[in-house]
């Protein structure tokens, strides 16, 4: 088991990371200058403008801050809206199957939650080694986690 990584350890699409804020930073950054280079409008006109830019930015920062955290207590699903900790006994499988968006994970309540912090999107041979380093971290840990951890009487 030495192949998993160490812990704490976070599993993020960088490349997209990188593309969304850029393209945010350069579309606010354009809309603002249109603002300012419009001489015809009032000054509510050009906060309107920088606030539709702030607006575009705010929205693809969203889309960019989606990660899968691991560490000794399981595991945190950061996706666009939601951010749910599951205890690593709640994981039964990590799945990415062939035309999947983004990394499932089949929980032991019978629902599946999708972790887009894992996605094949761009990067896919690195989202399969996450998906695996995902895997084996839930396996070793579910294992461990099965032991009885009271005192014996």
């Amino acid at each position: 088991m030495s192949d998993l990584p160490t812990l704490p350890v976070t599993f993020r699409p960088g490349r997209t990371r990188v593309i969304l804020l850029t393209a945010g930073v350069v579309i606010f950054a354009v809309i603002s200058a249109v603002a300012l280079l419009l001489e015809h409008i009032g000054p509510g006109s050009r906060l309107t403008f920088v606030l539709t830019g702030a607006l575009f930015f705010w929205a693809l920062a969203q889309l960019a801050r989606v990660k899968v955290v691991a560490d000794e207590s399981g595991v945190t699903v950061v996706n666009i809206a939601s951010r749910r900790h599951l205890a690593w006994a709640e994981i039964l499988q990590v799945n990415l199957r062939p035309g999947d968006p983004w990394v499932f994970l089949d929980l032991s309540d019978g629902t599946s939650l999708p972790a887009l912090g894992i996605q094949p999107g761009i990067a896919r041979q690195r989202a399969i080694a996450d998906a695996g380093a995902l895997r084996a971290l839930a396996e070793a840990h579910s294992g461990s986690s099965a032991l009885p951890h009271e005192p014996r009487s």
